[in-house]
């Protein structure tokens, strides 16, 4: 019986931004595998498990409401200071996990680079997704506590898949890039929370609306960074019925802006770290 030999040939990456869409189709499975193992290993053997899902973001309401809306006295739309901190919280911290886990995940999957032949694309991404399970738990703590304080989530809460894709599109330029560094400079890992600290910090800390009302048209600059129409446009979609302050309140019309700007910005983040992962990829077995 006669049997059919298949030859099949890797070569290295050629252009710019060379995906191989078929390629990416054909391993799946392996991004939904990688995916579950992180998933496994950032809870095993951990006394609490899921529970630091619900942990993490609840301190952190309390830390925020508490110093910078009560000691300091910033006001949110009208909103409760804890609700208010706790609305954009959930999504950074899903961003600030996934851009942790997916820049160090090259090194991390260091064996399996040197062993066999896989879409390197997949590594950075698989903690993307598993990040949404902790997402999923925060938009579930969110609309308790929304509940608690007597806030119903507006009807515009059915479009917040759109700008978690947002948050999710900036962790990945920003993940395919540092990953990639953090194969050839390994004190890359060493930068990355002071970075996200620093991050945190100017996008969450004070109401987009505070801003405006302080400085003005000049207040748009900051969203340049697309992490601020991003979270700015996850407490609107939820909680726009509830700002009862009419001199902070935003519409619908500013937050559209803030991502407008933050767009080009966004793109250009997705953009450049896809460009440098594509063309460090091809040495990423030699150096990791």
């Amino acid at each position: 019986m006669n049997q059919e030999l298949h030859t099949t040939t890797i070569e290295p990456p050629r252009g710019l931004l060379n995906l191989n869409w078929t390629e990416l189709w054909h391993y799946r499975e392996l991004l939904w595998f990688l995916s579950w193992r992180d998933i496994k290993i950032k809870y095993k053997q951990t006394l609490l498990g899921f529970l630091w899902a619900i942990i993490v973001p609840l301190v952190n309401m309390v830390i925020f409401g508490t110093i910078f809306g009560g000691v300091a006295g910033i006001e949110a739309y009208g909103l409760n200071s804890y609700l208010s901190y706790l609305a954009v919280l959930v999504p950074w911290h899903y961003f600030a996990n996934s851009l942790t886990m997916s820049s160090q995940s090259m090194v991390q999957n260091s064996e399996m680079l040197t062993k066999i032949y896989f879409p390197r694309l997949f590594s950075p991404m698989s903690a993307l997704i598993s990040n949404l399970v902790d997402l999923v738990i925060g938009i579930g703590i969110l609309l308790v506590a929304m509940a608690v304080f007597g806030v119903l989530p507006a009807a515009t809460a059915i479009f917040l898949p759109l700008w978690i894709l947002i948050v999710m599109l900036t962790a990945l330029g920003t993940g395919l890039f540092f990953s990639a560094l953090n194969v050839r400079y390994r004190d890359v890992r060493h930068m990355i929370p002071f970075l996200v600290q620093i991050w945190m910090y100017v996008t969450v800390l004070f109401p987009f609306g505070k801003i405006l009302a302080r400085w003005g048209m000049k207040g748009y600059i900051c969203a340049i960074n697309p992490m601020v129409g991003a979270v700015e446009g996850f407490r609107w979609l939820l909680m726009h019925n509830a700002m009862t302050n009419p001199a902070t309140a935003q519409p619908f019309s500013q937050v559209l802006l803030l991502n407008a700007i933050g767009a080009p910005v966004l793109v250009t983040m997705l953009l450049v770290g896809l460009y440098y992962f594509k063309r460090t990829e091809r040495v990423f077995a030699d150096i990791v």
